[in-house]
């Protein structure tokens, strides 16, 4: 049993979400706002919380300030972004900006459960179509997502290189722990140990720098 917020200004889509809840977590208590305003003064009414689903475009928002809003008012309180857009950039400043996750809202039922169970789990979701979307699109500008310098790379285990794979693919800890063999809290030690050795602060701004890294290469060395 969870709490939930849903914070989205289209009440389509809240029922829409609160029945994926509702289906996929049986029991949970989901509460819905429309606007920042609210979505703030249920935080501070609420701060058992468990998740909030937030909208980048509902009233008060103002784009991501909202969120920003939302993470200094309650900063214990998980946040994950619903919505229609699917800039790249946009996702990397969402989750720089504190958010846990992002599901876009043309995700499949299937997919927006297994992302919202991988958040409650205390996993970081990125859509795997926005992960891959770097690598569709030759035209992007060079300093659009930075890979990682060589060195960052090459102080990486091959392990640590076959995870960060892995990572790349939207693949979550338990999906990696069946992939490569290994239990899941190795994963976990593995994710730690690549994120402190990369220097970023989580596990989407790993994945969006490392779209382009061949891994290959390194594996081979």
């Amino acid at each position: 049993m969870y709490k939930i917020l849903i914070a989205d200004d289209h009440p389509l889509f809240r029922e829409a979400i609160h029945n994926v809840i509702s289906d996929g977590f049986p029991g949970s208590d989901v509460m819905e706002t429309a606007d920042l305003d609210s979505a703030l003064a249920l935080t501070q009414a609420h701060d058992d919380l468990d998740l909030i689903l937030l909208d980048l475009n509902m009233p008060g928002m103002h784009g991501l300030n909202g969120l920003i809003n939302l993470r200094n008012e309650s900063p214990t309180i998980p946040v994950v972004i619903v919505s229609a857009e699917q800039d790249k950039q946009i996702v990397l400043q969402a989750i720089t900006y504190g958010a846990v996750g992002f599901i876009t809202k043309s995700s499949p039922r299937l997919q927006m459960t297994e992302a919202i169970r991988q958040i409650l789990n205390g996993n970081v979701y990125l859509p795997p179509d926005i992960i891959r979307t770097q690598k569709s699109n030759g035209h992007r500008r060079l300093n659009d997502n930075p890979s990682f310098a060589p060195e960052l790379l090459q102080a990486l285990t091959r392990k640590q290189l076959l995870v960060l794979e892995r990572m790349t693919k939207g693949e979550s800890n338990k999906q990696i722990a069946y992939t490569l063999e290994i239990a899941e809290t190795t994963v976990k030690a593995h994710v730690s140990a690549i994120l402190r050795k990369l220097n970023v602060h989580n596990r989407v701004q790993a994945i969006l720098s490392a779209g382009d890294i061949d891994f290959g290469s390194y594996l081979r060395r």
